[in-house]
Formats: structure tokens, sequence, C-alpha cells
């Protein structure tokens, strides 16, 4: 079994207590669930940097199709429905909604506001930031209005809010938000930032968009030399 993990990367191992556990060979370190603030291989931080340089040029529809929606689907999230940017009609302020169920069968309903570059809190936009007051509208219409689940035939309230943005959330802006927000829908909002959204799309090990990878290298078939 170890030779076929080995090409994965992983090991099998009785740990001291005679539990079969599973190693990460290059980091030494025992699988559990996806640790986001493990040290990464250096394989890991050469494909951080190209998921890096492909949210730096990616556009926002990008943003949620080709790294979100594979990323949540991943992490245990289900019928993840996006609404997109290109037909807004019934979006209420929420890019993504999906949910999740807890191991007492208990449904949680998660809805997704996310934004392409920076959030900040500056008085003037800036080129590639959004400024943190449209999200206090968006946040407040998404925690607001219902969805239809269709498995359950029913309508259901998010329970939570993420606010995600591919640049940094500043903590002014986390700040203004939150004093924004009463206490009730404070306690619902989840922020992940650009490093949150690099470390646990790294760590999941999911392929990169194909935006991300380096083009291909082509070889000339008629490149060789002439033989006479």
């Amino acid at each position: 079994m170890n030779i076929v993990l080995a090409r994965e990367g992983w090991e099998a191992f009785y740990d001291e207590q005679g539990v079969g556990q599973l190693r990460h060979i290059a980091t030494n370190t025992v699988a559990q669930m996806a640790n986001p603030h493990r040290p990464l291989t250096p394989a890991e931080v050469e494909r951080r940097e190209q998921l890096t340089a492909y949210l730096n040029k990616c556009s926002e529809d990008e943003l949620i199709e080709e790294v979100l929606l594979p990323l949540f689907r991943q992490l245990g999230f289900h019928r993840i429905t996006a609404a997109g940017h290109k037909d807004k009609a019934l979006e209420y302020g929420k890019d993504v909604w999906m949910k999740y169920t807890l191991p007492t069968l208990h449904v949680l309903y998660f809805g997704i506001q996310a934004k392409r570059g920076k959030l900040d809190s500056s008085g003037v936009g800036k080129a590639g930031s959004a400024n943190v007051a449209e999200i206090h509208n968006q946040v407040n219409m998404m925690l607001g209005h219902e969805i239809f689940d269709s498995e359950l035939n029913r309508r259901v309230l998010v329970d939570h809010a993420f606010i995600i943005a591919g640049g940094e959330i500043t903590k002014q802006a986390r700040n203004w938000l939150g004093n924004k927000l009463d206490a009730t829908k404070r306690s619902q909002i989840l922020f992940m930032d650009r490093d949150d959204i690099l470390n646990l799309f790294i760590v999941t090990n999911l392929p990169l968009p194909k935006g991300a990878l380096p083009p291909e290298k082509t070889v000339d078939q008629f490149d060789d030399d002439i033989p006479f």
C-alpha cells in the first residue's frame, strides 16, 4: 500500500498506540483536516505563487467559478448555487449560496458575497478595490432574504454570510462593518481574504485553474539538424 501512496507523497504507519495513521512524506505531518497554517512544501509554494498571479488578473466571475466553487465543494459544502454576475436577477446581495450538514445532521445555510480585489474603508474608491459600505447593504439583504431549497421544498434563511475578497480585507473595513451591524448579524459574518483562499486551496490539493497554469512548452518536431 505504501508503494502506491508514495506516488502521491503519503505514507501509512502505526503510531505509539497502534492506530493506523497517514503521514505526508515531504512535511512529515500526520494527515488530518486540511490545515491551512501548516508549512508548505516547495512544490506547494510554487503552486501558491501561480494561483496568486491568477488572482491578480482574474475577473470576479472567474474568482467564483474557478476558485471558490471547487474549494467549497472540496471542503464539504453542498448544493452550491452561484447567482453569477451576468444575470443579477434575484441575487439579493449574495453571489453564491450553499449549505453544510453538521455531524448531528442539522443543516446550516451560507451566503457568499465575493469581491475580486481589496476591501477597504477608504472614502474615495480606488482601482482594484471595493468599499465596505457596499458590502453593508449586501450583507443586510443577504441575511434578510429567504432562499428556496428545492431538496427540502421550503424557503430558508441564510445562517451565515461569507465576505470573501480576492485581495486584502483591511482591519478598518472589518471594524467598520462590525460597528454598523447589530450584535446578532455581527456574529453571522465570516471573513476570508486572499491569504485564506490561497492557503486553503493549496493544502486541499485542488488542481489549479487553467488560467493559472504556465504555458505548455511546444517542441518543434522539425527543429532537429539535418543529418547531411
